[in-house]
């Protein structure tokens, strides 16, 4: 654990190093965010803060070679210098998006040119730990491959709407992937307790929390398309490796884990969604409400999961630190279910659900409170009104009648 956890330290250490030059590279390329209708921030807020957590990651990685303790992940075949190029080949699509804007067809491309490379390079899905059931087919696998990596990549994308938000959710799932992860380490082997998926999580966990300084509220730089694509592809990676490269006997064998309390059979497929919950959720409802609306599934609103928090009335910290607390819900809920029974698990998840969705929903209690205050004062029922856009419109003259609604919108970036 120590030796992971000096991994974690080096990555945290040399992001947080980096990220001022990352700020001072996209300054002098013109990596900029302006101000759009859609965004939070009300002035222009530099990004490429990726370029600094991609570097922190290769870091960790280098000096993670170095130690005896972790000989045999680099041993064994070339997986982790294949998760390093995967994730340099993100970081200059993203890089390109930053400073040029590319279109989503170019992005798209990448990102599976990217997913490819890494498949090749051995991080592919082989096995899924259920009924020990095996991707037999080359050209299957590295569909599934390519598939799950280049879905995390834009999860994590479509959820970088505050400041802190994607760093703050993958470390707090990547924490929950690496216990999980180097539970199961030392579950199957007394003797060898090396993970390459512990030693990414570990390292992925680093560089957020190096980042975080920089990007929580207000943030000096964000971590643009150039980070949140390198994140995803990280998760997806360590993901891959627990979930389809797993020996399926491991999981399968009574005599080696303990089904029935400690590492459900099932746990693996569970885990990385439960880490990912908030972005594929996100995600999966953009893509349903704008083909509904006959728009592209990649067009921008105003209606993500951090849009909805700050219109129930949430500061934008506040809005942040809830969606931890739910990530945290999910991400260590299913992991505890490597140490306890799931019954009592699930109990306590639900309890702590439902104190999480007692303070999202705070704002709005407090809002029908004050509109049935001023009903009341203004002997009118104290009904909520909604504004329907079939009432009439007023007449020319008169005042504009006020409402929530009224006021300026917010934005979002």
């Amino acid at each position: 654990m120590r030796v992971y956890l000096l991994v974690m330290v080096v990555a945290a250490a040399v992001t947080f190093l980096l990220t001022p030059f990352s700020r001072w590279v996209a300054l002098r390329v013109g990596a900029i965010t302006a101000v759009r209708s859609r965004d939070v921030h009300t002035a222009p807020v530099p990004r490429l803060g990726g370029l600094g957590m991609t570097l922190g990651f290769a870091v960790a990685i280098v000096f993670a070679s170095r130690m005896p303790f972790l000989e045999p992940v680099f041993a064994d075949d070339q997986q982790a210098w294949a998760i390093v190029g995967g994730a340099a080949m993100v970081c200059a699509l993203g890089f390109a998006d930053d400073v040029w804007d590319l279109d989503w067809m170019t992005k798209l491309a990448g990102q599976v040119l990217a997913a490819g490379a890494m498949a090749f390079g051995g991080v592919s899905l082989i096995t899924l730990p259920i009924g020990g059931l095996t991707i037999a087919s080359p050209s299957l696998s590295l569909f599934a491959t390519i598939f799950v990596v280049v879905l995390a990549m834009n999860a994590v994308n479509f959820v970088d709407g505050l400041d802190g938000l994607a760093a703050g959710i993958i470390a707090i799932g990547g924490s929950a992937f690496f216990l999980y992860s180097y539970l199961l380490t030392r579950q199957a082997s007394s003797t060898d307790f090396s993970s390459l998926a512990t030693l990414v999580m570990a390292a992925l966990v680093g560089i957020c929390v190096g980042f975080l300084p920089h990007n929580f509220h207000p943030a000096r730089i964000f971590m643009g398309d150039s980070g949140s694509m390198v994140l995803g592809l990280l998760m997806a990676a360590a993901g891959i490796i627990v979930t389809g490269r797993i020996d399926p006997a491991t999981i399968n064998d009574p005599g080696t884990i303990n089904r029935t309390q400690a590492f459900p059979a099932f746990l693996p497929i569970v885990l990385p969604f439960a880490v990912l919950l908030l972005p594929l959720l996100d995600m999966a409802l953009a893509v349903l409400r704008r083909l509904a609306r006959g728009k592209s599934p990649f067009a921008p609103d105003r209606m993500h999961l951090h849009h909805r928090m700050l219109a129930l009335g949430h500061s934008h910290r506040r809005a942040v630190v809830i969606l931890y607390v739910w990530t945290a819900v999910a991400a260590f809920g299913a992991t505890a279910l490597v140490l306890w029974p799931w019954r009592q698990v699930l109990l306590w998840t639900g309890v702590v659900a439902v104190v999480a969705l007692v303070v999202t929903l705070g704002p709005l209690r407090t809002r029908l409170k004050i509109l049935d205050d001023d009903g009341a004062d203004d002997g009118a029922p104290a009904d909520l009104v909604v504004d329907d856009p079939a009432s009439p419109a007023p007449a020319p003259g008169a005042p504009a009648a006020t409402s929530p609604s009224a006021a300026p919108e917010r934005t979002a970036r």
